[in-house]
């Protein structure tokens, strides 16, 4: 019989060994476990696969054989988050520890979908759903950035769809975990690293479609707040219709899949030049029917009068310019001549009635000293002095008096005039 402890000297066979673990194993019954599946690989109907803690590091290998795979009613892969009904079998003859799966089903769907709802109702508060605070992605961005995981179709999508579309496209790439523990993380990182490029125009997070849980990060609220503080536009082409993250809501555009997101950000050569091709033929023609316009309109305005002759108007304006000088000389000279005609007239009325003409007849006028005329004998008392104006000259002379008394006494008084 075996002793009950093992010493040096009394060892314990290794069956005895093996018995014991099975016997502490077997005690243990089935569990539930919660974990995310790394690996799940099938094998004539049995699934082989690992199962890792969701918080600390620390993975078990697990079974699940045909007879139980048929019975569940999910589909399962890798990343997905389960709990699983385990019982922990010890192998006695092979010295293996296997845990066998009896049941497995998907877990946190409920609360997860709960706490996005949440965040979304949150972020929706604050504005960084509006359409307001999205900016217009440029026209041809001279970089590109793409987030992206590393050597995915997702990459491989965007490089070459971009690249036929325009082969000068230049990008800065920066490879990050899209699902799993990791990926928020290096996103994050990601974006912060080509959003402070200042070569880089546009920013493409891309991923190849999922599951709803292996599309749980790009709902994180770290990625989300990234994305919404990044001073550079970002693109999200996630590839899932069925259950959109919230970084499809955050971003300035969403693309429907990494080839959507490519063809949206770049712009097809081959169209840009038959649009080019086509401006200028409409441009081409628009300049050449207004040229026609405006021959046309000069051959109009040459065949005019007044262009195809102008010496014309300067005959006609001569010709008048004639007449109006030869009236103006007719009305000059008729009324010089009228003017002539009235001077006459008025002379020989003047003359007629001029003192002069009574004087050139032979009469005098007498006047006083103080120059008044004398028309009465009585007003030139005898020794008066005045001057008497002939029609060509004048005498002093003196008068005699009415009567004569006043006769010089050297002779008779003259006779000085006829009457008044």
């Amino acid at each position: 019989m075996p002793p009950e402890r093992s010493t040096r000297e009394n060892p314990w066979p290794v069956a005895l060994l093996s018995g014991k673990l099975k016997e502490y194993v077997d005690r243990l019954g089935s569990a539930w476990i919660e974990g995310e599946i790394t690996q799940w690989s099938v094998s004539a109907g049995n699934v082989y696969g690992k199962l890792k803690d969701l918080e600390q590091d620390a993975t078990v290998s697990f079974t699940i054989w045909s007879s139980v795979r048929s019975r569940l009613k999910e589909d399962f892969k890798q990343g997905d988050r389960v709990v699983a009904s385990v019982k922990v079998n010890w192998w006695v003859k092979g010295g293996s520890l296997t845990m066998q799966v009896f049941d497995l089903k998907h877990v946190g769907l409920g609360d997860l979908l709960e706490r996005i709802e949440r965040l979304r109702v949150q972020l929706r508060a604050e504005g960084l759903f509006d359409d307001s605070r999205k900016r217009p992605l440029p026209f041809l961005p001279g970089v590109i950035g793409l987030v992206t995981g590393k050597d995915s179709d997702a990459e491989k999508d965007v490089l070459r769809n971009a690249q036929l579309r325009w082969p000068n496209v230049r990008f800065r790439v920066e490879h990050a975990a899209v699902q799993g523990e990791r990926s928020a993380a290096e996103v994050v990182q990601a974006l912060a690293k080509l959003d402070a490029d200042p070569e880089v125009e546009v920013i493409i997070v891309a991923r190849g479609g999922g599951d709803f849980q292996n599309l749980l990060s790009f709902s994180d609220e770290a990625v989300l707040r990234a994305a919404a503080a990044a001073s550079t536009p970002v693109v999200s082409a996630i590839g899932h219709e069925a259950d959109r993250p919230l970084l499809d809501e955050v971003a300035d555009l969403r693309a429907s899949t990494p080839t959507d997101a490519a063809k949206r950000v770049v712009p097809d050569v081959a169209e840009e030049l038959l649009r080019v091709g086509q401006a200028r033929t409409r441009i081409g023609m628009r300049m050449t029917s207004l040229l026609a316009h405006e021959v046309d309109r000069i051959g109009q305005l040459r065949s005019r009068p007044v262009l195809a002759n102008p010496q014309w108007m300067i005959d006609a304006r001569a010709e008048e310019v004639t007449r109006w000088v030869a009236r103006g000389a007719e009305l000059a000279e008729r009324i010089v001549e009228r003017a002539g005609v009235r001077v006459g007239e008025l002379r020989g009325q003047l003359r007629a009635l001029s003192p002069q003409a009574t004087m050139d007849r032979g009469y005098a006028i007498a006047q006083t000293a103080d120059g008044a005329v004398l028309r009465d004998a009585a007003d030139a008392p005898a020794g008066t002095a005045f001057t008497l104006t002939l029609a060509r000259g004048a005498i002093d002379a003196s008068s005699l008096g009415p009567d004569g008394a006043g006769a010089r006494p050297d002779g008779p008084a003259d006779d000085v005039g006829g009457p008044e």
